[in-house]
């Protein structure tokens, strides 16, 4: 594979493309909650020596057999019998509970201010987590039940399996038995062909499986940080898949890992690569619109394309569909995802970026890790280390694991924009001397949330609505981040709400919504459907004279490594 030729610094900077976003509030950094919690601590020593008394009288109940303290509903660490009929191992529970729980409700009484609250019972909750009696051996009465029936095997494998996480996956529990996924085959299946390439993409256009398909093809945009075959997982749990199937014409933004050589890469830079590429795709089915769809970060960026050819008197999209994606970011300013924007994680992250020129995908993983613990790094430490199993092969697991890195300057806009909410404001993103403003985005959007989200919030997709200048259908998944967008027809467990009904508010949205069982993705292809030019017969054959196939899909950047 020839690999893309360097942009020489001179071509960067006649570009002059930068993203204005003037941050208006300082960050908010780990060590400044817990240190404002220490002097709330000091100075109402009434809430603190309460809340001490509290916990030793809770201690008390729990040492004579008396306390009520119970897991809570779904939390699975202390699903072995033991807990409930050992009186050792039930005390042993039922007093790092109440420890833990009154320590986070301690922080609640302080005064604090909300963001200064959240973040503390955080960081708190993070702490609980990891001295939890389940993590070690003595503590967990189904991982010594498994080494007296292994006589030890499973110690010594969870002990090579340490090690090789040590050397292999930065110290992190592995989550997926990597040996039973291949890219292009079991994975990232579906026919199609590259029909264009450049420094920062390549294009797929997917071969039709109907006779006839609807006349505005479909053209998407993954998150940068993650590949793009999250749309196409294994047969039957892809998103491409089914549309396909469903008579459109789909295009696919397959992005390039960037190296330390591409560490300029900014927000900029990847708008004006979705442009081009978008004028590929009109080309191809000599179609004057395209619908858009992004997810997470590809949805910032669509949005700043959408915006970007408003600017320029273009209109080349017929609808904007947003998947779990945020563009108000005060609407996640409280939410997990906002309280670790800027902890020193993340701002560890940012100087490793700039340092090394990009931010490698694992590490940014670790971040979204620890904003769930329980299950994203203990369970999967007393799986592999404990009980000594592989972890399960999963293709979302996999998809999950096989990271790209973030060059350093688009790293950075991201957090810009984080922190001052730039999308909000009229005119604090520009791109290529254009100043961007959302209202400019006149088409019908189709915007989607995931009820269990812990990365953005549905409250805060919701808010996109307010932002953009069309018409919005907002739908409201039962799922977290990524199982909103992998949500195949026949999963019994899946279900979203919709409302045609006036709503401007999150709470108003519930409140006259429709309940509707199994996936949201026949919702979005009917209304995609409504809003296509009419059907034509389907392309015999990929690309066009301009664009001819280079290869066949998954395509050669899919296949790069960290």
């Amino acid at each position: 594979m020839a690999s893309p030729s360097q942009t020489s610094t001179e071509a960067r900077q006649d570009r002059a493309s930068l993203v204005r976003m003037q941050s208006t509030r300082k960050p908010h950094r780990l060590g400044t909650s817990l240190r404002a919690m220490a002097g709330a601590a000091a100075k109402r020593p009434q809430e603190t020596v309460g809340a001490v008394g509290r916990a030793a009288g809770e201690l008390a109940k729990v040492a004579l057999g008396r306390s009520a303290v119970e897991p809570a509903a779904g939390d699975r660490r202390f699903d072995d019998p033991a807990w409930r009929d050992n009186a050792v191992y039930k005390r042993v529970m039922q007093g790092h509970l109440a420890l833990s729980r009154e320590t986070l409700r301690l922080a609640g009484q302080l005064g604090l201010p909300a963001h200064e609250a959240a973040r503390a019972k955080m960081i708190l909750g993070i702490v609980a987590d990891a001295l939890a009696p389940t993590n070690v051996l003595p503590g967990n009465p189904a991982a010594i039940k498994r080494t007296i029936e292994t006589g030890g095997l499973n110690l010594a494998r969870g002990l090579a399996q340490l090690v090789d996480d040590w050397r292999h996956n930065g110290g992190m529990p592995a989550m997926v038995d990597e040996s039973s996924f291949e890219v292009g085959e079991n994975l990232a299946a579906t026919p199609g062909d590259v029909v264009f390439r450049s420094e920062q993409l390549e294009l797929i256009q997917y071969k039709p499986q109907t006779p006839d398909v609807a006349g505005t093809p479909l053209f998407i945009v993954p998150p940068q940080i993650n590949k793009y075959y999250v749309w196409d997982l294994a047969p039957g749990r892809s998103l491409i898949e089914f549309l396909v199937q469903q008579g459109f014409q789909v295009f696919v933004v397959s992005w390039f890992n960037p190296t330390v050589a591409q560490a300029d890469w900014d927000l900029p830079t990847y708008v004006t690569a979705l442009e081009d590429a978008v004028g590929v795709a009109r080309e191809v089915t000599r179609s004057d619109q395209v619908h858009l769809l992004g997810a997470c970060s590809g949805g910032i960026t669509s949005a700043a394309l959408l915006a970007y050819l408003a600017s320029k008197g273009r209109d080349w999209a017929r609808s904007l569909t947003l998947l779990v994606s945020i563009l108000d970011t005060d609407a996640i300013a409280d939410s997990s995802m906002g309280l670790f924007a800027h902890l020193e994680t993340l701002e560890l992250a940012r100087s490793m970026s700039g340092a090394r020129g990009v931010l490698e995908g694992k590490d940014l993983a670790k971040v979204f890790a620890w904003l769930r613990p329980n299950e994203l790094v203990f369970n999967y430490w007393i799986n592999n280390y404990l009980m000594g199993r592989k972890p399960a092969a999963f293709d979302v697991l996999y998809w999950n694991a096989d990271t790209t890195r973030l060059p350093a300057r688009l790293h950075d806009d991201f957090l810009a924009l984080l922190a001052s909410n730039a999308f909000a404001q009229p005119g604090g993103v520009t791109v290529e001397g254009q100043a961007l403003d959302l209202r400019d985005v006149r088409c019908d959007a189709y915007i989607l949330g995931g009820r269990t989200d812990h990365i953005t919030p549905w409250q805060g997709c919701y808010r996109t609505r307010e932002l953009l200048g069309g018409n919005s259908e907002f739908v409201l998944t039962s799922s977290g981040h990524v199982q909103s967008i992998v949500n195949p027809p026949g999963n019994k467990r899946a279900s979203f709400l919709t409302n045609a009904r006036k709503h401007d508010t999150p709470d108003a949205f519930e409140q006259g919504a429709t309940a509707h069982d199994g996936s949201w993705w026949p919702h979005l292809a009917a209304w995609l459907r409504a809003r296509s030019d009419a059907d034509r017969r389907a392309p015999r054959q990929a690309g066009s004279k301009r664009h001819p196939p280079l290869c066949a899909a998954p395509g050669d950047y899919v296949k790069q490594r960290c």
